[in-house]
């Protein structure tokens, strides 16, 4: 079996001088020698950004290791994690859309009938008919599409072809000129785009990054840093029984078990340099004609498992909770879970590593990852009716055909961040200050993955560094986030390592807003060739015209039309009557998830909890009335039997504090929106509060919104 590829894996060769790229009709050097866009890193990002110059009468080539077009989204991420779909516009948009005319052919329903598909999405259907787009989808129907683009604009594509890191990056007067491949191969340019998901090229440049969490005291961010007692998604072990690290139950000197860190994890929101957990996304499928049973890998170990059986005898049963849908019967399965996918711990040195020490790391992932499922399906102390349901499963004959059907492109949630003109931080994507000049939007919940894996005061396992925290809606992205420092590159943008802290990249780092944003850059990269500018110096006015000309959403102010962008029906606040305060305006603690889900709610989506139940999480409604007197005081929720039976509720009103309990496993009575918590006297000069906590909760609590409706004496 080959060694899996990535972007920067060296894995398809063991020799760190690879052979040139294989035959392909977009491979031929037909443009000049000097290209006007020069893009190292065939990602989306970096595909898209050679077709948006090429639509503006540019030459552009792409260069870099992939063998494969599209980084992740043609690597296993089927199931798109998109956030809010109304504020992905552009070329991005684009690509979502050529997915839908892919699977408007009847031969791309190869093992499954398109009537037979459950259509299941995050938030809208996979299949949008009356926006002609496709948001779930196999690897290799994403390839297509990215091939396509390059055939279609006649972009020259060099495959297998690695950036000499060390003497590669030729610069004059604070310009790159040309870029170097281990193999000779030199590529000349006006602009340069790095693409990749490391910063290769970024970093070989010399423009300033980050590798790691910063601190607290950086950027003043709340969720940046060590977040040890955080437990915010289901992947960490709050929820069980307390299990302990060692091999011998409660025995220190016995020893620990495999992949536990016996190192402090540091104190709570200070920097380190280690970044979040890295998994491939799997394709995989239980259609007989077309599986494969999952094979033993290479250097197979039972032992490093064991930590598994202690979690399945805890009496965990949610290993196929992620086996997201996606057509074919095929999934895009993610991790979940306190030991799952992810091999927390195994990354801290990837970013900076050599081409070699990358290779090894990937090696690493790979055997573990397909020794989990070899290990579940096989291995006789794994409950019965969990090793059933594994063995039902396999990888799909028609994926990765050229990689033993395992996917080539490791899931790097996060390498080196440049630190350029403008740094994203948790306060653009929580709107406590403005952005500068959006060149997109992002919109997906701040979402970091675990870091590591330690070893309590009390002597029990626990993870650390999973982050899940809602944006209360669509945020705009800096252009000033593309672009290195004054000085440090004229010619230079970066589009997916973007100028960000780690727990705003947590956000940013989606695969629509990745080519959201490579179009940005290609564009203004063409801006600036023409107007003779520094990176730096494109005049911003002249940028969003175009952008916004080319479909681009720069800004974002709630619903649009009837039905709002996850598919429900958002209902407009202003025509609700009274005043009306919005969860994306609530004061907000603790852990909150967007969703979309639901058939209707206010505004353009509404937030939970994710089911936390530790009192932590809670929402401050306030509203500055027009005038004193009485009024009805509301509360809105989306119902569901898997919301909280209890929500405590905090009404703060002249007279004092009063205290409501909602059941939000019930539809709301009042027009199925609000239920009303009672009536109350408010003063002017008095901001009106109602706040919203999941102490005691035994459920999901979610937030929608307050409504305050005046009442005649």
């Amino acid at each position: 079996m080959k060694a899996p590829s990535s972007l920067i894996a060296l894995a398809l060769s063991a020799a760190l001088t690879l052979a040139g790229p294989p035959s392909h009709a977009a491979d031929a050097e037909t443009s000049p020698t000097t290209y006007d866009l020069v893009i190292y890193g065939g990602t989306s990002a970096g595909v898209i950004a050679a077709v948006q110059a090429k639509k503006m009468g540019k030459t552009a080539v792409i260069v870099g290791p992939d063998i494969h077009l599209g980084g992740l989204s043609s690597g296993g991420l089927g199931f798109t994690d998109t956030g809010n779909k109304a504020v992905i516009g552009g070329l991005s948009r684009d690509f979502y859309h050529r997915i839908w005319l892919e699977y408007q052919k009847p031969e791309t329903w190869q093992w499954q009938k398109q009537s037979e598909y459950g259509n299941k999405g995050q938030g809208t259907p996979a299949m949008d008919g009356e926006n002609r787009t496709m948001w779930i989808f196999e690897p290799r129907v994403a390839e297509k599409v990215f091939e396509d683009y390059v055939k279609e604009f006649a972009i020259p594509v060099h495959r297998d072809e690695w950036l000499d890191r060390e003497k590669g990056v030729k610069r004059e007067n604070g310009r790159i000129v040309s870029i170097t491949m281990l193999s000779g191969k030199t590529f000349a340019g006006r602009m340069f785009v790095d693409a990749t998901y490391e910063g290769d090229l970024m970093a070989a440049a010399g423009v300033s990054y980050h590798v790691g969490r910063e601190g607290k005291e950086v950027y003043g961010e709340e969720w940046n840093g060590v977040q040890t007692g955080v437990l915010h998604h289901g992947h960490h072990f709050g929820k069980l029984p307390p299990i302990s690290p060692y091999k011998v139950p409660g025995d220190p000197a016995s020893g620990v078990l495999p992949r536990i860190s016996t190192e402090h994890p540091g104190e709570k929101h200070a920097g380190d340099k280690k970044v979040q957990a890295y998994c491939f996304r799997m394709c995989l499928t239980d259609h007989p004609e077309n599986r494969i049973p999952f094979p033993k890998p290479e250097g197979y170990d039972p032992d490093q498992y064991a930590l598994l059986l202690r979690i399945f005898e805890a009496g965990w049963r949610e290993t196929f909770d992620k086996f997201d849908p996606i057509p074919n019967h095929k999934t895009d399965t993610n991790n979940h879970g306190p030991f799952s996918t992810d091999n927390i711990g195994y990354n801290y040195d990837y970013p900076e590593a050599s081409y070699e020490r990358r290779r090894e790391i990937i090696r690493e992932h790979e055997t573990y990852q397909k020794g989990w499922l070899y290990f579940i399906a096989n291995d006789p102390r794994v409950p019965k009716d969990v090793q059933d349901e594994m063995k039902k499963w396999g990888l799909p004959k028609d994926e990765f055909t050229d990689n033993g059907h395992w996917s080539h492109q490791l899931y790097i949630r996060e390498a080196r961040r440049m630190v350029g003109h403008y740094v994203m931080t948790e306060h653009e994507l929580l709107k406590k200050r403005p952005t500068p000049e959006s060149v997109g939007m992002g919109s997906y919940t701040i979402d970091s993955h675990n870091v590591q894996r330690y070893i309590t005061p009390e002597g029990y396992v626990q993870n650390e560094g999973d982050i899940g925290v809602g944006t209360g809606g669509p945020y705009e992205i800096a252009y000033g986030s593309l672009v290195p420092k004054r000085g440090e590159g004229a010619n230079l943008f970066v589009p997916v390592c973007v100028s960000s802290s780690h727990i705003a990249f947590g956000s940013i780092r989606m695969e629509p807003v990745f080519m959201i944003l490579g179009q940005s850059a290609a564009t203004a990269a063409v801006l600036a060739i023409d107007g003779n500018l520094a990176v730096q110096d494109v005049p911003y006015e002249t940028l969003r015209k175009r952008l916004e000309a080319d479909g681009q959403i720069l800004t974002y102010d709630g619903p649009r039309g009837k039905a709002g962008p996850h598919g429900g029906a958002g209902r407009d606040p202003k025509t609700l009557g009274g005043i009306v305060v919005d969860d994306a305006q609530s004061k907000r603690t603790g852990a909150w998830q967007e969703s979309g889900a639901a058939k209707s709610y206010v505004g353009f989506g509404y937030q939970h909890d994710g089911n936390a139940r530790d009192g932590q999480a809670s929402a401050a409604f306030s509203a500055e009335l027009p005038k004193a007197g009485v009024y009805e005081v509301r509360l809105a929720w989306t119902p569901n039997s898997n919301r909280s039976s209890r929500v405590t509720v905090r009404i703060e009103h002249a007279d004092g504090v009063a205290e409501a309990t909602v059941n939000q496993r019930e539809t709301p009575p009042l027009d199925g929106t609000f239920q009303a918590l009672g009536t109350y006297s408010f003063a002017t000069g008095k901001a009106a509060t109602v706040t919203v906590t999941n102490a005691g909760a035994d459920g999901y609590v979610v937030i929608d919104a307050v409504q305050w409706l005046p009442k005649e004496p």
